[in-house]
């Protein structure tokens, strides 16, 4: 078992380097761009897209970097450093961060064929399941004699598949929801900052327990990343993330998901609170929601077309956003407030114990709702 650390919560040591993750990619965003022109890395458009000019790509390279100068300060710092001497995850993540932005980059210039990339997705996945990034345990809501439930314990095979299913599921979700300028990079923001907030409350929560550190550490990079390349990214865009943005995205969001919720220990945790025990998956499940609502609808969308999972359409979320009216930013805002209200929702009911988290929760999703519908309401009363 990890040892834990009494001390207070190193909230200003995550904002640091969240916010140097944050500099470091907006400075070098630019020099990317650059680069990118140079090179040819170009998203010409087609017709699914809804750019109609061409705009360069490949911005992952900065987002990339932002987080290695991140977790690189974390290291100077005495309290964040931790992350680094019991575990192996943040090591893990910049190695496998580091090659999925390589592929990436290299579609973003070539174009790769799908099997390509998930070959790649799927050996970027697996070096994170070799530095130990898996799946331990989780409560299931059955169980032996008293009723409470039990904890579902995994071999180390279980959760390295489990782990691999997760990251290229994930990586291909943020992959295909990443179609609107500023909407993957928001959402990934949102997810991150929703991440880091679970993983501090589990850290608060369980007295210090240093297994929280690289799953906030991680998340907190990520945020800042995410950010730095919103005023660059943002409609209208002036470059895109490209495939080497929005797979790091994903791997990321799906390797600090795994570290956060499934090392939790159990132990520490009241067995007549379901909320507390399902805390893991419903956090990860609000989470990654809206990307992964994305990846399932086209996929059952597609096949039952007699289609490959991966052939392009314009039917995504955001699309059928822009069909009933919205305009490109309301539709990206529009997205931002769903994974906010259900992230941070979830998140919420997980650490405060009161019954507002859930009435603020439910209106947020009205709200969510009622000005998703505001153009269709508008369209009927003039007819």
């Amino acid at each position: 078992m990890p040892p834990t650390i009494t001390q207070g919560l190193p909230i200003r040591e995550y904002l640091l380097v969240g916010l140097t993750a944050a500099a470091l990619t907006f400075l070098l965003t630019g020099l990317v761009r650059r680069f990118a022109i140079k090179i040819g890395a170009v998203a010409n458009p087609r017709a699914r897209d809804v750019h109609v000019i061409p705009i360069p790509r490949m911005g992952g390279l900065a987002m990339y970097f932002g987080v290695v100068g991140g977790m690189a300060l974390a290291h100077q710092l005495p309290v964040l450093r931790r992350a680094f001497e019991y575990s192996l995850d943040p090591v893990g993540v910049l190695i496998g961060g580091g090659l999925i932005v390589l592929i990436g980059a290299l579609d973003d210039r070539i174009e790769l064929d799908a099997w390509t990339k998930l070959a790649g997705q799927v050996m970027c996945a697996g070096l994170l399941v070799l530095f130990g990034l898996q799946w331990v345990s989780f409560w299931v809501p059955w169980g032996e004699g008293d009723g409470l439930g039990s904890v579902l314990v995994l071999d180390k095979n279980q959760g390295g598949l489990l782990a691999v299913f997760l990251v290229v599921l994930m990586i291909n979700a943020m992959n295909f929801v990443d179609g609107l300028d500023g909407l993957a990079a928001g959402l990934g923001f949102i997810a991150a900052a929703a991440t880091c907030a679970f993983s501090l409350g589990v850290l608060h929560d369980t007295g210090g327990d240093v297994g929280s550190y690289p799953p906030a550490l991680i998340a907190a990079a990520l945020a800042g990343a995410c950010l730095g390349f919103l005023p660059h990214n943002f409609q209208p865009a002036k470059i895109f993330m490209g495939d080497s943005g929005s797979m790091l995205i994903g791997l990321m969001l799906a390797a600090a998901s795994t570290s956060a919720s499934g090392k939790i220990p159990y132990s520490q945790v009241d067995p007549t609170d379901t909320v507390a025990l399902l805390s893991p998956l419903l956090v990860v499940a609000a989470v990654l929601f809206v990307p992964l609502l994305d990846l399932l609808l086209a996929v059952v969308r597609r096949t039952r077309r007699g289609e490959s999972p991966f052939a392009a359409d314009k039917m995504h979320l955001h699309h059928r956003l822009l069909e009933i009216g919205h305009s490109q930013r309301r539709a990206v805002m529009l997205i931002y407030l769903w994974a906010g209200v259900l992230a941070f929702g979830v998140v919420s009911v997980t650490l405060f114990d009161t019954g507002a988290v859930f009435w603020l929760v439910g209106a947020g999703l009205l709200l969510a709702i009622l000005v998703s519908a505001v153009p269709r309401l508008r369209s009927r009363q003039r007819v």
